[in-house]
């Protein structure tokens, strides 16, 4: 990337959960100059698993939070290249591909 670039948006674009968070981790745990600011965007690879998990009711939104805070401390470990994988949660190695997805 030019370093006349201010910023790049990695997108989840469709990846599982499981493989957003760990390509966000690769691109942050790069060492040398970035003379750019790396930022993330991920829709469903953030709220796959907690929609699958909640589900619209009520008596699952505890356990949708729980999930919501997992998600959300994995990509925040990718964020500065720290995340270890492994995380198990209710989509993250499902697809999340749409096929014809308009934006």
């Amino acid at each position: 990337v030019p370093p006349a670039v201010p910023g790049v948006t990695f997108l989840s674009g469709g990846q599982s959960e499981e493989d957003a968070t760990q390509n966000l981790n690769l691109i942050n745990a790069i060492k040398g100059p970035k003379p750019w600011a790396l930022t993330f965007s991920f829709g469903r690879a953030l709220q796959a698993s907690v929609l699958k998990v909640w589900e619209g009711k009520d008596e699952n939104v505890a356990k949708a939070q729980a999930e919501l805070i997992t998600r959300a401390k994995a990509n925040g470990l990718a964020a500065v290249g720290k995340y270890q994988g492994g995380l198990d949660s209710a989509a993250g190695g499902q697809s999340l591909f749409v096929a014809q997805h308009a934006y």
